[in-house]
């Protein structure tokens, strides 16, 4: 057999698929996919098919599959296998499975019209999203056994509505139909079938606008042609975006552009999208990169308008023809619509300036603008000026123009926004991990003095509603616990004595007790008398001793890393009825034994609290890190534990697991220790934070995180379930905690 022959036989062994008709057609679809993907891809490819060949919907998924998806993977993304296998295997757990033939056959039409793996998993996404709640609604519940009514209509029309409709269009329609004819079958199947009126009349109303897909390739020439610059032009969606709004801009993956754009002031689509890839390649010519943390956000708001402003004067220098073009997106602020003593008018100065630069007709009479805008004229005037020129200047208008009132949070948008530009995000190097300095126009993110903190980690959190991630969304601020007396913890481990014996009984049989031996070193812990002995007999005798006379010991056994999260919200400090000690008084003794139980079996562990004051201020406190040792100062500080404000799990949890991630343990184990359900001040649905922490959890799991919640709320099983799955207990009777916890740590660990 030729090497060709073993690697596909080995490729079709993998393969866990035994319809005959794929026989036929396998070696060349093996081939195919071994020329467009990666080893991990082409792996990822084989267990996808033999997924779908597992879930009984007959062979013509498999064949799609395996003659389709490394095109699409090849296109799109390898992430794509996994995605559509997957989207499989949850169809085939749903009534609705015998609509899979179908969406397999409209994927190829599906992902021609998209160009990037977000659109496709936006789009399968709410493809999930339409099966689940026409099941439902038509039948009356989420545990429904008929099929969506009008599923496999909208599968089969899929690609005919993303060549007319960008994916936000495709949503509106969609969300048009669900509201009128959710629980009306049959009308339901015309509206999505293109049958009714309505359809027909809606998707006129919805097709407007230019898609990038359809003029992908001119847009690439134009960048080539005119900018010596190519790169991959990759769509995003403003359909699944509410709160805020994405911006354009590019990195090391490519050029980020909406997927759809309508006209507006006199200008197409496409011209448009010439504009916006006209600013994004004077930037990536022109534009160097600075230091963020030395400016604040005023300064950097400033630069970026400075830096626009500079590299469209060079383009327009190279090209004349973009100025009447950026004039018409461009704003037109009045001079004197902003307020100074009702509104923060900053953006205004700022888009003024912007104006006048591009607009010479501009007709404003401010003296400082005036003044500002000669010394631009004379910068451009400069040879060999840059971003660092740009920024200076910014510094000094922004100086020279302040105002109280700018610091005020009532901030004037109206006018402001150029949305031809980019996110600017190029321009900016960090030096720290963070940023301690606020945006403009966030609300304050520090209620509290703690000088020893760090600057704030930003999470995405999940809004179930959208199905989409609110990027950069809850801020967090990790630091050092203050401390407390020590001694009152030793007082709780001398309270609980008869407890902390029963555990030593269990321990013992925990512990490690595989220390391995290692002879003939030539460094080690002790001396091999043995070794040693006969080294000395052959040194006396005149041979050649063996220098290898030490041996050390090393332990084969657990293997497992652990972070304790404890839940400081308010509700802690409260007294169960019927119980003498608060729940913060019983979780301190139950995580001093569990301290004591943990170092004596030697596994690596870390302990932290959490509390939440709004998304802008997540406070995570360290009360023992992974490297150090259980004694004074970690007891200190779990003495001094306080509760306070509300329960923000999702980004505690992403942070718990971050920090869990880098540690190279076989097993790595989060336990949570909360007394209720996830809520916050400034949220009003009490299920969305129960679904960002669910979410927080899957992505835990998919990082190898084992994650298990113990809660004391009697009634937590309403939501505690939705959130780990069957990973949590509860217990009812708050004073067994200082025995349960221990107890469930060792048989979570055994």
């Amino acid at each position: 057999m030729t090497d060709e022959d073993l690697r596909l036989s080995a490729y079709r062994a993998r393969l866990a698929c035994n319809f005959p008709q794929i026989e036929p057609i396998l070696a060349d679809c093996l081939r195919d996919a071994e020329a467009r993907l990666s080893q991990q891809g082409l792996a990822d490819y084989l267990d996808g098919a033999s997924l779908v060949c597992m879930i009984g919907r007959g062979v013509e998924p498999v064949l799609i599959y395996l003659q389709e998806l490394p095109r699409i993977a090849e296109r799109l993304g390898e992430d794509c296998l996994e995605l559509v296998s997957r989207s499989v295997w949850r169809l085939s757990r749903t009534p609705n499975g015998a609509a899979i033939p179908v969406f397999m056959q409209s994927i190829t039409g599906v992902t021609a019209r998209l160009g990037s793996y977000e659109l496709f998993e936006l789009t399968i996404d709410l493809l999930m999203d339409f099966a689940r709640r026409t099941s439902a609604s038509i039948h009356g519940n989420q545990s429904a056994t008929l099929p969506s009514p009008s599923l496999a209509l909208l599968l089969e029309r899929l690609p005919q509505l993303l060549g007319e409709l960008s994916l936000s269009g495709l949503r509106r329609w969609i969300d048009y139909g669900l509201q009128h004819f959710l629980t009306h079958p049959e009308r339901q199947k015309d509206y999505f079938s293109l049958q009714s009126p309505d359809s027909r009349a809606i998707l006129q109303r919805e097709r407007h606008g230019t898609l990038l897909v359809d003029h992908e390739r001119p847009l690439e020439l134009y960048l080539r042609a005119l900018w010596q610059d190519g790169d991959l032009l990759i769509p995003y969606s403003t359909a699944f975006d509410q709160l805020r709004k994405p911006q354009p801009y590019y990195d090391a993956l490519g050029i980020r552009l909406p997927d759809a754009y309508d006209a507006r002031a006199g200008i197409s689509g496409l011209d448009r999208y010439r504009a916006l890839l006209a600013h994004i390649a004077a930037h990536r010519r022109w534009s160097g990169s600075i230091v963020a943390d030395n400016y604040s956000p005023f300064q950097r708001l400033a630069i970026d308008v400075f830096e626009d402003c500079r590299v469209e004067q060079l383009a327009i220098q190279a090209y004349p023809g973009l100025r009447p073009l950026w004039l018409a997106l461009h704003p037109q602020p009045a001079e004197d619509a902003c307020d100074p003593d009702r509104h923060s008018c900053i953006r205004h100065r700022l888009a003024l300036f912007s104006r006048a630069v591009l607009d010479p007709e501009h007709g404003y009479r401010n003296p400082d603008l005036l003044a500002f805008l000669e010394r631009f004229q004379a910068l451009l005037a400069q040879p060999n000026h840059g971003t660092e020129d740009a920024a200076a200047l910014a510094i000094a208008y922004i100086a020279r123009t302040r105002r109280q009132s700018d610091l005020s949070p009532q901030v004037w948008f109206t006018d402001t926004e150029v949305d031809y530009r980019d996110d600017n995000r190029h321009l900016w190097r960090y030096i720290e991990a963070g940023d301690e300095e606020e945006s403009f126009d966030e609300p304050p993110r520090r209620s509290i003095e703690e000088p020893d903190r760090l600057p704030p980690r930003h999470y995405p959190e999940w809004d179930y509603q959208g199905r989409h991630y609110r990027p950069d969304w809850v801020s967090l601020y990790e630091s050092l616990h203050p401390s407390g007396e020590a001694a009152s913890i030793d007082q709780l481990l001398a309270h609980h004595a008869g407890l902390a014996k029963r555990l030593h009984q269990l321990l013992e049989r925990l512990k490690p007790q595989l220390a391995v031996r290692q002879r003939y070193q030539e460094d080690g812990s002790e001396l091999d008398l043995d070794i040693a002995i006969r080294a000395l007999t052959d040194l006396r005798a005149g041979r050649q001793p063996d220098p290898r006379i030490n041996m050390h010991h090393r332990t084969d056994g657990r293997d497992i890393a652990v972070t304790l999260l404890l839940d400081l919200s308010e509700s802690i400090n409260q007294t169960p009825e019927g119980c003498s000690q608060s729940i913060l008084e019983l979780s301190q003794a139950a995580v001093a034994l569990l301290g004591w139980a943990i170092e004596a079996l030697g596994d690596e562990f870390a302990i932290a609290g959490f509390s939440s004051n709004s998304r802008h201020e997540v406070r995570y406190l360290h009360i023992k890190g992974f490297s150090e040792p259980w004694g004074t100062d970690v007891k200190a500080r779990l003495a001094a534990m306080q509760a306070g404000w509300s329960t923000r799990m999702g980004a505690a949890l992403r942070h718990a697991g971050h920090s869990l991630s880098h540690r190279k343990a076989d097993k790595k184990l989060l336990l949570i220790l909360s007394d209720g359900e996830p809520a916050d001040i400034d949220e009003t649905d009490p299920q969305r934070l129960i679904e960002d922490a669910r979410k927080a959890v899957q992505e835990l799991n998919a990082t190898g995180i084992y994650s298990y919640c113990i809660n004391l709320d009697p009634f937590a099983d309403d939501y505690v379930g939705a959130i780990f799955g069957r990973h949590y207990s509860v217990i009812d009777c708050v004073e067994r905690l200082p025995e349960r916890l221990p107890q469930l740590f060792m048989s979570l660990t055994r």
